[in-house]
């Protein structure tokens, strides 16, 4: 049954498909990175994007703000507590063990990344590919969906409609309030968000594959 304590985070409706994007995922945050890697000034798709966006008004531009803010310490901490809460009011600890090592995984990869690449944006100390708060944003509404579509038994199209949906709402979300506030390229914005497609879905089976095993030897 759905919804138990012993419900698997990455249900197998969706594993297959899951996995497939992740992988692709892994292609498009490597091949950005080797773009882009060392550069410190927009590519032509940034700039076109960049000119699309300029002059936002102000009251957008406080709302971009807004979501910014999600992706801030104070912000982040508050949405992964929230998830948490929920996930254990719900009864399904696997999904709150993802949700908090989903998002730290996410943010610590492009930490990671931003490192690697040497990308950056208004200036050299400021490192911008990938962007981490469109992982952030992003792991934690896939972990979210993820669980959404365990406890409502959906299947595969439905299920994988709705994780890669929440995913890209979210990722488009935050991309669009770092973009407009000039915080990331949106090159940086696509590698966070594809980031977050690859750290989540190897990390809810390894969770699975953890809890599952702790569970066989107790019996």
């Amino acid at each position: 049954m759905t919804g138990r304590s012993g419900s698997a985070v990455l249900p197998s409706a969706v594993r297959v498909r899951l996995g497939a994007v992740a992988g692709l995922a892994v292609l498009v945050v490597a091949g950005l990175g080797g773009r882009y890697a060392g550069d410190g000034e927009p590519g032509r798709v940034d700039s076109r994007v960049w000119s699309e966006l300029e002059g936002v008004p102000s009251p957008w531009r406080d709302v971009a703000r807004a979501v910014d803010f999600l992706g801030e310490p104070r912000g982040a901490a508050a949405l992964v507590v929230l998830a948490v809460a929920g996930c254990l009011l719900l009864r399904c600890p696997r999904a709150a063990v993802l949700v908090v090592t989903g998002a730290a995984l996410a943010v610590g990869t492009t930490t990671l990344l931003k490192s690697l690449v040497g990308r950056t944006i208004h200036g050299d100390d400021n490192l911008a590919y990938p962007s981490g708060h469109t992982a952030f944003l992003t792991a934690l509404a896939l972990a979210v969906a993820l669980l959404a579509t365990g406890r409502l038994g959906l299947g595969r199209a439905a299920g994988t409609a709705l994780v890669l949906g929440a995913g890209l709402v979210a990722g488009a979300a935050m991309g669009w309030a770092q973009v407009v506030l000039g915080a990331h390229y949106p090159t940086d914005v696509l590698g966070g968000w594809c980031t977050a497609l690859a750290v989540i879905p190897v990390t809810a089976w390894v969770v699975d594959r953890v809890a599952d095993a702790g569970r066989a030897n107790r019996q």
